[in-house]
């Protein structure tokens, strides 16, 4: 059995076993111990599901989602339980450390923690929140208590009331100042969206406790950036009346790169012979970099990058990919499994400062003769090339085992996504 699907597979197990759709179809919901999934999988391995691409397939074709209700019991239904992540088109707000910090080292944040831990010293929690003078309070995993809250009902577009009684909760940091306390979850993963979950129970256990405000703050860090989404629950009882308050990017590091920066690249960089791996399907070129990152701090198999990041299992293979195809990774098989590790030139790439990073990872891609060719004609006109221009284009580079046409229509959206990251590093 593929390592997979093994969540799909104990669901339907469950979902047959206990008539899960009926009793949902029947009474709205249906409630489900710990004790009852562990007959199939471990509880930690079936529930923890932070973006809606980590839903097993029952979950997904029937639009549900589950939730803690207290420490070992949770309900399913068709909630609308995620949020999309806002567009992220702000600048970039430089920031420093201190002189006399030796032990943190902005061009290596292996955690969330150290991600914190300099977000802190860099001043940027104080002055996203606004006050300089901050406490760093409570975190870890603690009892929710008791509260209930509605939830939007994605079937029947009502609302659903749902109890929790001493569930469990976890802060990756809280900061306290004279006037709120920003309760934070931290990530090193870019993904489309986020379990509301993750904001909304730590908020209403510390709303009632205190009589601050409270902030709830999700903190996003990758290839050097700490991305902040600050947001309000504008109703306290309801789940969905998530807004954002205000969102803002910051690095430690210098962020300054020109189009001469740029063209110089360009003109330096030799072109290379086509690899032996797909040409790249894989539109988001932050999330190839993310995936890197998250790969050199260990080697990772395609179903760990699966269950660990905001991937379907296709993504996986997609972006996994474009990563080998640039040189960035590389990939073996242990035991008929596809196993996933940091390549030199990748690790080489990771330990570079913000700005060389940058230009090594547009090196790589413009090595490539299609992205080479595309750039240029972007430079010289200052728009992108036609879908039909860049197809043209492709068909004159080489690509392996790119033949049909709806394929070519296919894999030109990545250098239109890869050509569009690279431009939009141009900030001087």
């Amino acid at each position: 059995m593929s390592n997979e699907n093994l969540n799909d597979v104990a669901w339907e197990q469950l979902f047959n076993k206990y008539d899960i759709i009926r009793h949902i179809e029947t009474d709205g919901f249906f409630n489900i111990s710990a004790t009852q999934i562990k007959e199939f999988r471990e509880p930690r391995l079936m529930v923890k599901f932070d973006h809606t691409s980590n839903l097993p397939k029952l979950f997904s074709d029937n639009r549900l989602a589950i939730l803690p209700i207290t420490r070992g019991e949770y309900v399913i239904s068709h909630f609308d339980a995620y949020h999309r992540f806002e567009t992220d088109n702000v600048p970039i707000t430089k920031v420093s450390l201190p002189g006399h910090i030796q032990s943190l080292d902005s061009s290596n944040i292996p955690s969330e923690a150290i991600a914190l831990n300099c977000a802190v010293a860099s001043g940027i929690i104080s002055e996203f929140i606004g006050d300089s003078d901050i406490v760093a309070t409570v975190s870890g995993r603690m009892g929710s208590g008791a509260f209930s809250f509605n939830i939007d009902d994605t079937s029947s577009g009502s609302v659903r009331q749902v109890n929790v009684i001493n569930s469990q909760i976890e802060i990756d940091a809280a900061y306290e100042s004279v006037s709120c306390l920003a309760l934070f979850e931290a990530k090193r993963d870019l993904s489309e969206d986020f379990l509301i979950r993750q904001l909304y129970y730590p908020f209403r256990v510390w709303q009632s406790r205190i009589t601050k405000t409270v902030k709830p703050i999700f903190l996003v860090y990758s290839n050097g950036i700490y991305r902040l989404f600050e947001y309000a629950f504008e109703d306290l009882n309801n789940y969905n009346s998530l807004k954002l308050v205000k969102q803002r990017n910051y690095s430690v590091e210098d962020t300054a790169i020109s189009v001469s920066d740029i063209q110089s690249v360009l003109e330096s960089t030799i072109i290379v012979d086509e690899p032996k791996i797909p040409f790249p399907q894989a539109d988001k070129f932050e999330r190839v970099i993310n995936l890197c990152e998250l790969v050199s701090a260990q080697e990772l198999s395609r179903t760990d990058v699966t269950e660990r990041y905001d991937f379907d299992a296709r993504q996986t293979n997609y972006y996994t990919d474009a990563a080998r195809y640039l040189g960035l990774l590389e990939k073996k098989k242990e035991n008929g499994t596809p196993m996933y590790s940091i390549s030199e030139s990748g690790r080489r790439i990771l330990n570079l400062g913000f700005k060389q990073r940058q230009l090594a990872y547009c090196n790589c891609i413009l090595s490539h003769k299609a992205f080479n060719t595309c750039l240029r004609l972007y430079l010289q006109r200052g728009i992108m090339p036609s879908t039909g221009e860049i197809i043209e284009i492709m068909k004159q580079s080489g690509l392996y085992q790119v033949e049909s046409d709806s394929t070519f229509v296919r894999r030109s959206s990545s250098i239109k996504g890869w050509l569009n990251w690279i431009i939009s590093l141009i900030n001087e």
